[in-house]
């Protein structure tokens, strides 16, 4: 019968995942929201099944294990030296000020000393599954305010180690913090030290043992033996299996290996964690948070606003651009995983109240719930503030520029032809509307502008009066279209190159004004027919005079280069 009650209860489980997570998702909400919101459906504080926690919270334990081997297998020493100035510069002063500010107001509002530094340390975390995600599906991983969030998420990541290793020495009596924290650091730095060891003499030779019998389930074994052995003589020797976990995936980050061990863990990591959110999820008191209702919405504003605004300082101290400051405050400024574990943990070692807890754990799930929204109005805040300063700033820096070359569009052909022109000494101004692109261009100083080149304002800011010629490649048909239109109606005189994705695109840009057209599927097409001429034997001479004549029959008068026309 017990069997038969244990086997009901995971079927609930299963089955709260499998109908709440893809919906969340559908809704572009953070999948750990809907673990939650299926933990809180599945407790004993709301109408229908209730489940057991007693199994799910031991299996549970072991998705912070399993997580933490993941972030020490994504840091190996070569990321961390490419990306330490924003890691250990602008993440430890956002982790350091950020847990001083909260505590300090944590504690004037009447929590203990311990408690008010827990609380600042968990909420000084942001959710690194929610914002990679989010950078992920944009594609802004590469962007500059992308890859300075990414490296403050990172220190973040690390912190979490000695946040936890600290949680059983503020529990003790007549705790010292100071000396807890100096007393963390020592075991973390003393355990690093022999686990590193132990991976240079023991764990490398073992998995090229283990990986030269060529058998998948005995790599997974050793990969799942790994993170439980160190976890449990970290644990022994008093510290959490949690920094035993990471300091494993770090010893496997630098090797070989490291992609396999990733993939074989991730179904482990995956389900555990998802069971650990739902595991907290069932002790949300939801009468509670009807209750506190206020009072949470009054924290959530504050984490909220008070994170970004100090992160937009730091990043400004950083040196970092306004628009890219905006997105970073705002992108980082919701409460993390993290902080759900430092809560549950705390918790349990009596350093937090439950009601604390609770206030916690909800504060952080409503941010949570916020970032698609702040990420949004992040984005549109940096878009409002290139249009607003954009046109300004280069028209003072381009009012002495003459017989230069305006670029409209700086994707992927634009940047192309303005390394050319600037190989040639041919002076250059590139607009573009994406903001992130500019702010990136700017910082690396390239003379690229937030504007749109259908505006007659931007184009005379851009000095279309005295330049040489316009280049047209914006990926966008009516805008490009447009674009041409408004430069050959300011300047009729000039030649405008632009272009098209196919033939029925270059007969609108033709008659929009464009003096030459250059049509991507025809230069592919003419470079395949010149390799396939080469191949049968024809002369590369008259290959070449071949394709030219072509392109002096399609491609309009600036193809020979004859002036254009007036």
């Amino acid at each position: 019968m017990h069997d038969t009650h244990l086997l009901l209860d995971t079927l609930y489980l299963l089955l709260a995942a499998i109908l709440l997570v893809p919906l969340f998702q559908a809704l572009r909400i953070p999948s750990v929201l809907a673990y939650l919101v299926a933990g809180v459906a599945l407790g004993p504080h709301t109408p229908g099944p209730v489940v057991d926690q007693t199994v799910p919270q031991v299996l549970a334990e072991f998705g912070i294990v399993f997580l933490l081997f993941a972030i020490g297998l994504e840091l190996p020493l070569s990321r961390l030296q490419a990306m330490r100035r924003f890691i250990f510069g602008l993440g430890l002063l956002q982790v350091l000020l950020t847990t001083a500010v909260i505590a300090a107001a944590a504690y004037a509002l009447g929590l203990p000393a311990e408690a008010a530094l827990v609380v600042g340390g968990a909420l000084s975390f942001s959710s690194t599954a929610t914002v990679l995600k989010m950078l992920v599906d944009r594609g802004e991983t590469v962007a500059r305010f992308g890859r300075v969030s990414v490296a403050v998420l990172i220190f973040q990541d690390l912190a979490v180690v000695p946040l936890l290793t600290l949680l059983p020495l503020l529990a003790a009596e007549s705790t010292s913090i100071p000396l807890a924290l100096a007393t963390a650091l020592a075991k973390a730095l003393v355990a690093i030290g022999l686990i590193m060891l132990l991976g240079r003499f023991v764990v490398r030779p073992l998995y090229r043992f283990v990986a030269s019998a060529k058998s998948p389930e005995v790599f997974t074994a050793t990969n799942l033996f790994l993170v439980l052995a160190v976890g449990w003589l970290t644990a022994e020797a008093g510290m959490s299996m949690a920094l035993g976990a990471f300091l494993a995936g770090l010893l496997l980050a630098d090797t070989a290996y490291r992609h396999q061990v990733e993939a074989d863990i991730e179904p482990f990591r995956g389900l555990l964690l998802g069971l650990f959110f739902m595991t907290i999820g069932m002790t949300l008191d939801l009468p509670f948070m009807v209750s506190q209702i206020a009072v949470i919405a009054l924290l959530t504003v504050a984490l909220l606003a008070g994170k970004s605004i100090l992160l937009f300082a730091l990043c400004r101290l950083s040196g970092l651009g306004t628009a890219t400051s905006l997105r970073i405050g705002l992108l980082l400024a919701q409460g993390g995983e993290f902080a759900f574990v430092v809560a549950t943990r705390a918790g349990e070692l009596g350093v937090l109240d439950r009601e604390a807890g609770q206030l916690l754990a909800t504060t952080v799930a409503f941010s949570m719930a916020l970032t698609p929204a702040i990420g949004a109005l992040a984005h549109r805040l940096a878009h409002w503030h290139e249009r607003r300063w954009g046109t300004e700033a280069f028209r003072m820096e381009t009012s002495d520029l003459k017989d230069h070359v305006l670029i409209a569009g700086y994707g992927r052909v634009g940047r192309a032809v303005a390394r050319v022109l600037t190989r040639h000494g041919i002076p250059h101004v590139a607009l573009d509307l994406d903001p992130q692109r500019v702010v990136t261009a700017r910082e690396a100083g390239l003379p690229v502008y937030y504007g749109d080149a259908s505006q007659a304002g931007v184009l005379r800011a851009a000095g279309i009066d005295r330049a040489r010629a316009a280049v047209i490649t914006l990926n966008r048909p009516s805008a490009a279209e447009k674009a041409v239109d408004a430069i050959h109606t300011h300047a009729p005189r000039l030649p405008i190159i632009a272009r098209a994705h196919d033939l029925r695109q270059r007969g609108a840009l033709e008659t929009a004004g464009a003096s030459a057209v250059v049509p991507e599927t025809m230069e592919a097409s003419l470079q395949l027919a010149g390799l396939a001429l080469r191949s049968a034997g024809v002369t590369a001479d008259a290959v070449e005079h071949s394709l030219e004549e072509f392109r002096r029959e399609s491609y309009g008068p600036l193809a020979d280069g004859t002036p254009a026309r007036p």
